[in-house]
């Protein structure tokens, strides 16, 4: 059996996206984004969060809530493995309940975006994450944090790629 965990012997950046769109989602991601920070290895200025965004549900059930997003950005030196295990146990925390049905309401949900620049793909994860460039509640906060931020194999950046999925969603 193949051992993914592993720590990183230089800290490296990973982006996680935050939406909650059952109970006090204001204060479940505010206590989701205090946890991650716990994590935070690098300066308190590298340590990236994003301001909260209400959005309309994507592909959920028929009069499901808005949901409020965020991104953040930090250092860690936890292998990519051991962060989504890390993940799931906030969103337990706050409630989540498996089985983890996709795009049903939720108290938390967390996504690992990015992990430096690590590109993988396996039943457990898939890095960076294939749905980013479709998804401006995600986009929009990342932009916000890091404009001229690029991942491995984007030909532009993350405000360039939002400014993009903005103008094909009014056509």
């Amino acid at each position: 059996m193949e051992d993914h965990h592993f720590h990183f012997p230089e800290p490296t950046q990973a982006g996680i996206a935050l939406g909650s769109n059952l109970g006090k989602s204001d204060l479940i991601l505010s206590k989701a984004i205090s946890q991650l920070q716990e994590l935070h290895l690098g300066p308190p200025s590298t340590f990236l969060v994003s301001s909260l965004y209400k959005t309309a549900p994507v592909n959920c059930p028929p009069h499901s809530p808005n949901f409020l997003n965020a991104v953040i950005q930090l250092e860690i030196s936890l292998s990519s493995y051991d962060l989504i295990d890390f993940l799931q146990k906030i969103e337990a925390e706050a409630g989540r309940t498996l089985p983890r049905i996709q795009n049903t309401p939720r108290t938390l949900d967390l996504d690992l975006l990015y992990h430096g620049t690590e590109i993988l793909t396996s039943d457990l994860l898939t890095l960076p994450h294939p749905r980013i460039l479709e998804r401006e509640f995600v986009l929009g906060p990342l932009s916000e944090i890091a404009p001229h931020f690029t991942l491995p194999g984007w030909k532009k950046t993350a405000r360039e790629y939002l400014l993009d999925l903005k103008i094909n969603n009014i056509n």
